[in-house]
């Protein structure tokens, strides 16, 4: 499995708070964890956007959207709800 960062998921992650950054770091890392043993997801709140595009919960708050195709999962932005609905609407 191949891990990458958009620019757009950097510029995001940076304008969080430490707690809200060491909260998506958290999910990520739960979320590789659960990719690779291809265990059962719990507690993350994935959610399916579209044909390739999945949203995974940070805090009740939070989202973290990215892409996911063939062993490769791409993340795109971490923000509030307001923040992914209007980045789906650009998108």
């Amino acid at each position: 499995m191949n891990y990458y960062f958009k620019p757009s998921f950097i510029r995001s992650f940076k304008k969080l708070d430490l707690p809200k950054q060491k909260q998506a770091l958290e999910a990520i890392e739960a979320l590789k964890t659960v990719l690779e043993s291809k265990g059962r997801i719990e507690g993350l709140g994935l959610k399916r956007l579209s044909s390739d595009l999945w949203e995974i919960r940070t805090t009740l708050k939070e989202r973290i959207l990215f892409t996911y195709k063939k062993a490769v999962v791409t993340f795109v932005l971490v923000g509030n709800h307001d923040q992914v609905n209007n980045f789906l609407k650009s998108v």
